[in-house]
């Protein structure tokens, strides 16, 4: 049964496969507009979301499917029913699930329950949608993703970073991380992309200088400091300070960098106004781009 976890999980053939794909569906939207016909997807969030949800909720309209927004208050889960029993239930009822959860052990629970699709609409751990669109909209603004430079400044130990490391590798993308003193990736992420990297060619660094890390960026990516439920101390926050991109910043990557984010951004914090609203920025390609991927997600696993 095919499920959609995590982008190491995949080939480069078969990464290629979906970004080739979600840049058809782009060009030609009304191409597959009855292929999911009677078919339900169900959105199990129990965290909020926005871009997710509905480009989740639109892919699956679009191609003549319909879908189910599930939140705690609206199942069982918030009474104290398992995850397992939650699944195989659901798993009556719908053709695929889309899950967006806080921890990854969950979601593997979740699809070692299922018996169908299940697809990872983020975790704690990774956010393989988000990455996947991304490449997919390098791609288009750059023309090639092998040899593409790009930089996330912020949290090292970040569900996107996570994500970067498991696809940009395979690609032959160079990816550095610059962070704060005392912050570095989970191991086991970087230990697959610094593997992968030595067969493909691609640079796998981690820095502290914001200065540095840009200076050849073709791609300059970042993220909320911090998630919605951390409360982090003064001297955290202030550690951060160094890493907001701001104009200043760009104007140390080369002209033709590209500003990225996934969304929400807390403008002010990570990126400033300047930034993220100048012709460098790309952040709305990006949130367009997760309705194109997640077609051809969808249609991999359910257009039987």
């Amino acid at each position: 049964m095919k499920r959609f976890l995590a982008l190491n999980d995949f080939t480069i053939h078969e990464l290629r496969q979906y970004i080739d794909r979600a840049l058809e569906l782009k060009q030609n939207p009304g191409a597959e507009s009855g292929a999911l016909r009677g078919k339900t997807l169900a959105l199990l969030f129990l965290k909020s979301s926005t871009r997710t949800r509905v480009s989740f909720e639109a892919a699956m309209n679009q191609l003549g499917g319909g879908s189910i927004y599930l939140n705690p208050d609206t199942t069982q889960i918030s009474r104290g029913e398992t995850i397992a029993d939650t699944v195989q239930t659901l798993s009556r009822y719908v053709d695929a699930l889309v899950a967006r959860l806080y921890e990854h052990d969950m979601l593997l629970e979740m699809a070692d329950n299922a018996s169908i699709p299940v697809i990872n609409g983020l975790t704690n751990f990774n956010h393989p949608c988000q990455i996947l669109s991304d490449l997919m909209t390098i791609h288009e603004h750059t023309g090639r993703l092998e040899g593409v430079r790009a930089v996330f400044l912020g949290p090292a130990n970040n569900n996107l970073v996570h994500s970067m490391l498991h696809a940009f590798p395979q690609f032959g993308a160079h990816l550095t991380v610059c962070s704060p003193k005392g912050e570095s990736p989970d191991p086991s992420a970087l230990q697959f992309a610094q593997q992968t990297a030595r067969k493909t060619g691609a640079q796998i660094l981690l820095t502290r200088s914001p200065t540095d890390a840009v200076q050849n960026a073709d791609i300059v990516y970042t993220d909320v400091w911090f998630s919605m439920h951390e409360k982090p101390t003064p001297e955290r926050q202030n550690a951060y300070l160094p890493y907001q991109v701001n104009a200043d910043l760009m104007r140390k990557a080369p002209s033709g960098a590209l500003f990225m984010h996934c969304l929400p951004a807390h403008r002010g914090h990570e990126v400033t106004d300047e930034v993220a609203d100048s012709d460098q920025s790309i952040i709305f390609d990006q949130a367009e781009n997760r309705l194109h991927l997640q077609k051809a997600i969808l249609l991999d696993l359910l257009d039987t």
